[in-house]
This record gives structure tokens, C-alpha cells and sequence, in this order.
């Protein structure tokens, strides 16, 4: 899935490219985000008219990921100088509550929806509603089918074949991997799973634990580290020679350190923690691992988007995805085995006072204008 153009990145980032979807962009990043295509806010000029928005989180509630993706939405509203107000409703629920949620921010009358969706087609009934009445809805971090919704989302599949591929090479393609999974039904878990697959069928040798369809963590710490200290009792973590993670990552990590086991190659995402453990070979001795991109500020390009498509502007969309009306970001992979892997994860950890449990790609080229320091403040227009 790539496309023509590119993104530059900050720092150690700026060499490398970013292929997107149609045309070329040159400005820079804060760590390590994804990139697209044509800028959704570098379209918005200064009207005078504003929006209010709603925002839908329907899960991760506590997940560094999901509460770093609402506040770069609370960040890029402010910031845009068009929203005067964003009502954002985040709980732990399953794709019936979350179309409450999705009708409870169409009856407040706001002019666009931008949500993270528990299932791809679930929601479509309330997003049919929301089309009627006239609202721009937008779907972030995961897709939906409803043909009406654009999607902006990391390339989940490709996000999982990188992972995969480099921890299978690892092995030299032999050897038992431990396969944690995220959210079941969630379309980017999904997505993921194809990754895994993808490069698991180049790798026959590879066995999978605890089974070829992996274990859901529900992207939860609390659930994941359950699952990990489990393994490690059941004396199954003695017998693995790779983890893949779907960005429960430094938890596992702190698990295996306390139980005193020798660490085995994991793959996980770019999240604060992870990268600074993979980088700290005192605490963390004989460590090898790799840390794929999966930004969070989906949330705030998500906002962009919306004021693009109210505005009556193009949104540049990706032919190759599997959905219409879908932006595609592509991720990158980076880990700690070389002097140069080593140097480009520090690069990274360019935002001070960041939670080590968010993602570090703070921000993405052409479609976030806040400042990380907004992004950390968490504070939308109206709030």
C-alpha cells in the first residue's frame, strides 16, 4: 500500500521517507508520526464561521494511545480556530453503546462526529442518521463501511507485517512466538491480524502461541499484564523465543523483568515506555527489540479533516484502501540492535513532559497545527 510523495520527519526522522497517497509534502514532523497525503489543515483559512464537534471514544479508557488520540483532537479543535466548542463522550463499551453515544452527539446538533469506532459496521446505522441530518462524520484509528464516513487510520496491516516480519528474521525463522492481539471485532485489530498472518505465511516454521489467532489484551495495561504474568506462571514463557505485541509492549516488558526471566525479541509500538526500555540496557539487559509507528494524533488530523469536508474541500483519499473515502498512513519500523536503530529511537524522545504511555509521534505533517504543549494540555474550545 504505497502511494506517491512523501512526508519529512523531524531530527533523525527527516532521512526517512514517508510514502503517501498523491502528493508531496515538506513539512516537518515531531517524532515519529505517519504521513498522507494533500494537507487537510494547511486548507483551512480563517472564516469566520465556526463548527461544534463531537467525539466518540468507545474504549482504552486508561490506554495511553486512546487518551493521547483524544487530547491531539481537543488540541487541533483549539488550535484550528474554528471549533467553538467539542463535546467529547469516552467510555469502555461495545458497539451498541457506542451508537448511543453516536445519536446522543447527533440530537446536540453538532456539525461533525469524529470517532473511534468498536466495530466497522455496527455504528452505520447512527452514522445513516447523522448523514441525514446533515452532520460530517469521520472515523479514526480504525474504519468503517458506511459510504458516507471518511477514514483516517495507520495502515494497520502494514503496521502488523513490518512487527512480524522483523521478529520472525530475528528467529531465523524458526521458533514459537507469543501473538497478543487488541480489541476483538475492532476493524484495526483485524487489519493487524492480516499483517501477522501476511508474513507468518513466509515463515512456515514460525509456531504461534497461544494459538494461530492470537490472545485479545482489549488494548487494556491491566489485561495484558494479566495475560503476560499467566504465561510466565503457567511455564509456557520458557519455551517461546518471541513476543509480538499490538502496543501492550512496556508492560510485558516490566513483567518478564520482575518474574527474573531472560528476555526474548519483542515487537511493540512507539510508546514512551518501550522506547526508553528498549533504550536503558542497565535496567533492561539483553533486551532486543522494535518499535513500530502507530501515531495517536489520528485524533487531532481527524479534526482537520471534518473542518476540510465541512469547508467544502477536497480530502485526497488512497485508491488502494480497502475502504473509499480512507486516508492511509504508513507506518515506519525502528529497533535497538544498531548504533543507527539506537540514535533514531532518541531522536524520538523530543517532547518534554510527555506520558511515557502515549504514543511519541505527537503530531502529524499537514493535518495537526497545535503545539505539542497544547496536545499535553488537553484542553479543547468550550472546555
Amino acid at each position: 500500500m504505497i502511494r506517491n510523495g512523501m512526508v519529512r520527519r523531524l531530527g533523525a526522522l527527516a532521512a526517512a521517507a514517508v510514502l503517501v497517497t498523491a502528493c508531496s509534502s515538506t513539512a516537518a514532523t515531531t517524532a515519529p508520526s505517519g504521513g498522507a497525503g494533500e494537507s487537510a489543515a494547511s486548507g483551512q483559512s480563517a472564516a469566520p464561521k465556526t463548527y461544534t464537534i463531537g467525539y466518540s471514544n468507545g474504549g482504552g479508557v486508561g490506554n495511553g494511545f486512546r487518551e493521547e488520540q483524544m487530547c491531539t483532537a481537543r488540541a487541533q479543535a483549539k488550535a484550528s480556530g474554528q471549533v467553538s466548542q467539542i463535546t467529547v463522550t469516552s467510555r469502555v463499551t461495545d458497539a451498541a453503546g457506542q451508537l448511543s453515544d453516536i445519536r446522543d452527539l447527533i440530537a446536540k446538533g453538532v456539525n461533525a462526529i469524529v470517532f473511534n469506532p468498536n466495530d466497522p459496521a455496527a455504528l452505520n446505522p447512527a452514522l445513516a442518521e447523522a448523514h441525514a441530518a446533515g452532520i460530517t462524520t469521520v472515523s479514526v484509528d480504525a474504519y468503517v463501511t458506511d459510504p458516507n464516513t471518511y477514514n483516517l487510520y495507520n495502515n494497520q496491516i502494514q503496521y502488523a507485517y513490518l512487527g512480524a516480519k522483523w521478529l520472525f528474521t530475528q528467529l531465523n525463522g524458526t521458533g514459537t512466538v507469543y501473538y497478543m492481539r487488541g480489541l476483538a471485532g475492532n476493524s484495526a485489530d483485524s487489519d493487524r491480524n492480516k499483517g501477522f498472518k501476511q508474513a507468518l505465511a513466509e515463515f512456515p516454521n514460525i509456531k504461534v502461541l497461544p494459538t494461530v489467532e492470537g490472545v485479545a489484551t482489549g488494548w487494556d495495561p491491566a489485561t495484558a499484564t494479566k495475560l503476560i504474568n499467566d504465561f510466565i506462571a503457567s511455564g509456557q514463557y520458557n519455551n517461546i523465543q518471541g513476543i509480538w505485541t499490538s502496543g501492550m509492549d512496556s508492560m510485558v516488558v516490566d513483567a518478564i523483568k520482575a518474574a527474573k526471566k531472560p528476555f526474548v525479541p519483542i515487537v511493540g509500538a512507539d510508546l514512551g515506555g518501550f522506547v526508553t526500555q528498549l533504550l536503558d540496557p542497565v535496567g533492561y539487559p539483553g533486551l532486543k527489540g522494535a518499535a513500530v509507528t502507530n501515531t495517536a494524533a489520528v485524533g487531532g488530523a481527524g479534526i482537520s479533516v471534518a473542518l476540510q469536508l465541512l469547508a467544502g474541500q477536497k480530502v485526497e483519499t488512497d485508491p488502494t484502501a480497502s475502504q473509499p473515502n480512507t486516508v492511509l498512513l504508513k507506518p515506519v519500523i525502528v529497533d535497538n540492535l544498531t548504533d543507527a536503530g539506537k540514535t533514531q529511537l532518541k531522536s524520538w524522545q523530543s517532547v518534554p513532559g510527555l506520558n511515557p504511555t502515549w504514543p511519541l509521534g505527537i503530531q502529524i505533517a499537514n493535518f495537526t497545527t497545535y503545539t505539542p504543549a497544547q496536545a499535553i494540555a488537553c484542553k479543547g474550545p468550550g472546555e
